[in-house]
């Protein structure tokens, strides 16, 4: 997976707060014009992906068939599409991908086109996404629902998954692939629920189902809020409850739908912006803690692949919408701090390194922030800044109650003391200061054996 250069970044971001801007307001052409540009600058970021399709679903007022003759206007790029799946070429059905669903966005086998290359690019959110739009358009098709049912499946999305072949089922009855999955999915939700651990077939699970039934047929509150909706299409306040409803269950899909709705209610007003990035921050974070179980648990190659790309898809996330946030709110430490912090995951250190040494003003998180700055001139190799850097956090977490960090600080500085500076006088001050914490402490012990003969050589 290619990495994007924070200029190129910066310039996707700002394309990507004009387009919402223009679709907020109702200029749906322009709009287009900066949400494709996103997504062909970097195709596995939901939050591009989703505008793009939202906006052009707006565009066409949700009318299931795009612009008129679109099935003419697409011949072309519908036929580059089938060149590049039949040579594997998986950028170039992204690019041809989106011209046709410019013209019609429910264009059901585009959308699995689609969804085929972000699966092989290894884009799974997004993949989800254009496999989503296409169930929007045709809810019933069996193979649209089977594609759907694989990919959610595979990410542990048990629920949605159970639902696609369910549909399948109801198409096709004596289809055996669906009706095994839906067993088998049945169970692996139980058992990753960790309500039914004994639960050894799908008959102990529906027991155990039937039991927790809710008695009568009582309004819900999420219900009663859909009904005042309804009344007032234009209350973002009543989106935003409903929403919190849905999260207060852990229902985040479901949150992030409502969320959207009510943005566009409010006219895109940033802090139900905020809302809606929080709660697709929190689904993905749910998924990631799913996808390392199951990692764990079967020990597969693609288990543990699945976990690292969904680990790197969450940060990219992240990144995302913390740039956002500090481009917005330039003064908010915190941000600058969680925006470094994924930047410096993703290798970005150079990038990353602006926004720590603005962060140091932070006195509630300064040894945190001087320790993550240390690191990141460790690996850019210039060890004397990487050197002041741990000097100031060991200064600065004098009496910490966090001891880990402290013992941290210290460790790091001894270290780059001893290998990089040659300075054996200061390591041996901070490695013993460790070794008087926990003399167990990483190979602080190997270390200071190795001053001891140091100076007995020299």
């Amino acid at each position: 997976m290619a990495m994007i250069d924070e200029g190129t970044r910066r310039r996707l971001q700002a394309q990507f707060q004009q387009g919402a801007k223009m679709s907020a307001t109702g200029n749906f052409d322009y709009a287009t014009e900066m949400f494709s540009a996103c997504v062909l600058g970097d195709p596995g970021n939901l939050l591009y992906v989703s505008n793009f399709l939202g906006n052009l679903q707006k565009k066409y007022n949700n009318n299931k068939k795009g612009a008129k003759l679109a099935s003419m206007r697409v011949a072309g790029p519908k036929a580059a599409i089938k060149k590049s799946v039949m040579q594997k070429h998986w950028p170039e059905i992204v690019k041809s991908g989106l011209e046709v669903l410019k013209l019609n966005p429910w264009d059901t086998g585009t959308l699995k086109d689609l969804a085929l290359a972000c699966e092989n690019l290894h884009y799974d959110e997004c993949q989800l996404a254009y496999l989503r739009a296409a169930l929007d358009a045709d809810m019933a098709d069996p193979e649209i629902n089977r594609v759907a049912g694989r990919a959610l499946a595979k990410q542990g999305k048990f629920d949605d998954a159970i639902r696609c072949f369910t549909r399948v089922v109801k198409a096709l009855p004596k289809d055996e692939e669906a009706n095994r999955a839906i067993a088998d999915l049945t169970v692996e939700k139980t058992i990753s629920k960790g309500g039914y651990e004994e639960a050894e077939s799908t008959r102990d699970v529906r027991a155990n189902k039937e039991d927790e039934a809710p008695k009568g047929l009582q309004i819900t509150p999420e219900r009663q809020l859909e009904k005042e909706i309804a009344k007032n299409p234009a209350d973002a306040g009543l989106y935003l409850k409903l929403a919190d409803l849905h999260v207060t269950k852990e229902r985040f899909e479901e949150a992030e739908k409502v969320l959207a709705k009510a943005l566009e209610a409010s006219g895109g007003d940033v802090n139900v912006r905020e809302r809606l990035e929080d709660v697709q921050l929190r689904r993905q974070r749910e998924q990631l803690v799913t996808a390392e179980r199951l990692a764990r648990e079967k020990k597969t190659p693609e288990a543990v692949a699945l976990y690292k790309e969904m680990h790197s898809a969450l940060n990219r996330l992240e990144m995302d919408v913390f740039r956002s946030r500090v481009e917005r709110n330039p003064q908010h430490y915190g941000y600058k701090i969680e925006l470094a912090t994924r930047l410096k995951t993703a290798g970005m250190y150079k990038e990353a390194i602006p926004l720590f040494q603005a962060a140091q003003s932070d006195a509630g998180r300064r040894g945190e922030v001087l320790l993550h700055l240390g690191d990141c001139f460790v690996q850019i190799k210039q060890y004397p800044l990487a050197m002041r850097s741990y000097e100031a956090a060991v200064e600065a977490t004098a009496g910490d109650l966090d001891v880990e960090r402290r013992k941290k600080a210290l460790y790091m500085a001894g270290k780059i003391a001893m290998l990089a500076l040659k300075d054996l006088a200061k390591a041996d001050n901070y490695l013993n200061e460790v070794a008087g914490l926990d003399f167990a402490y990483k190979d602080v012990a190997d270390l200071l054996d190795k001053i001891r003969k140091m100076r007995e050589d020299g």
